[in-house]
């Protein structure tokens, strides 16, 4: 399993307690943050982790924390908990915050890297790493705004010679609901894009940056996603694709896909 994706079996259940959520079509409920879902387990376990779409958890299936819940539990705390620790746990929860940013950043660095190797992305890979590595009082002091800024302009150059010569420029583009199925979206920047319950199905997204976009509920069945750019598990999970969605190497296929 990959460093920067979910373990929940090595986490204490951090999401469902530390993150609020609000009863929508993605919730049956509200719940405020630090308080734990009434469905987390004496062993930090789901109880109903195998049925959460049916109960109405949707939010929960769609959620990716690029392996930041298991390096607080395991790595900053060393293993300790917030029920076994009750007085440190909103510093694990406020560092759990600062860690999914550090992961995703560092998650998203390992794909540039692998397109577009360089000096500059080794070095903003290791300062990343190193602010994740630290104790709890150094990842709450990390400047992420900083740290985000150059990784987000390191990720740009990269984009921008992957896409070389470039395809549409969308970036930002409202595309909700859209039919796009026959739009030519290879090499295509969609940085950011409003994307909810767009038509992409069998349409090929090779070299095409999703850094951002907003994929909820589009569809993807027959679509090739396995040459996207910044392509999230978050968003993944997002889509609404089958068996025969192609996707990036190292992305789970959502079990609610069927």
């Amino acid at each position: 399993m990959s460093t920067y994706r979910s373990d929940c079996s090595r986490c204490a259940g951090l999401c469902c307690v530390a993150l609020p959520f609000a009863r929508s079509a993605d919730f049956p409920e509200d719940k405020a943050g630090g308080d734990p879902c009434r469905h987390l387990g004496p062993d930090f376990g789901c109880g109903i982790h195998d049925r959460l779409r049916d109960r109405g958890y949707a939010g929960c299936t769609v959620f990716e924390c690029f392996g930041a819940g298991q390096q607080v539990t395991q790595v900053t705390f060393g293993g300790a908990d917030w029920r076994s620790e009750p007085t440190r746990r909103q510093e694990m929860f406020d560092v759990f915050a600062v860690m999914r940013h550090l992961h995703e950043m560092l998650a998203l660095l390992e794909e540039a890297a692998e397109r577009s190797p360089s000096p500059d992305l080794a070095e903003l890979t290791e300062q990343v790493s190193a602010a994740a590595a630290g104790s709890a009082s150094q990842v709450l002091a990390t400047d992420v705004g900083g740290l985000r800024s150059a990784v987000g302009d390191a990720l740009r150059r990269v984009s921008t010679e992957v896409r070389h010569p470039a395809g549409q420029s969308l970036a930002g583009a409202d595309l909700l609901g859209r039919d796009l199925r026959r739009r030519d979206l290879r090499r295509a920047d969609l940085r950011s894009a409003l994307l909810v319950a767009a038509d992409l199905r069998g349409v090929d997204l090779a070299d095409a940056d999703l850094l951002g976009a907003d994929l909820r509920d589009a569809a993807v069945a027959g679509a090739d996603l396995s040459r996207a750019l910044f392509l999230s598990q978050a968003q993944v999970n997002a889509l609404r694709g089958d068996g025969s969605t192609r996707l990036p190497a190292g992305h789970d296929r959502p079990a609610h896909w069927g």
